[in-house]
């Protein structure tokens, strides 16, 4: 499974990259704090692949709050044909301690 750490999305988020980057915690969590990602709570994964589908050939970037949950969308959405999905080690975690 691929990853990135929070050093090389910081890099490519300062260099303006054009970032897919799925949030899979839940709304009270993204509420509290985010890294201008997209929403997509993991239990609603499921339910809503088809509101991501144009990304399917796209680099995607998952994320949550330590990386656990980023794994299991990572599986899941390779599982469903999504060809470069890659985790964000440690989540926003990681992402807020390195600041």
């Amino acid at each position: 499974m691929q990853e990135i750490t929070v050093q090389e999305f910081k890099a490519r988020q300062a260099n303006n990259a054009n970032l897919n980057v799925i949030d899979v915690r839940e709304a009270w969590e993204f509420d509290e704090d985010n890294i201008g990602a997209r929403l997509l709570p993991l239990g609603d994964l499921p339910l809503k692949i088809a509101e991501i589908s144009d990304l399917k050939d796209k680099e995607v970037i998952v994320h949550c709050r330590s990386g656990a949950r980023s794994a299991q969308a990572q599986k899941f959405l390779m599982s469903q044909g999504f060809s470069n999905v890659i985790n964000l080690t440690g989540g926003i975690l990681a992402y807020r301690e390195s600041e």
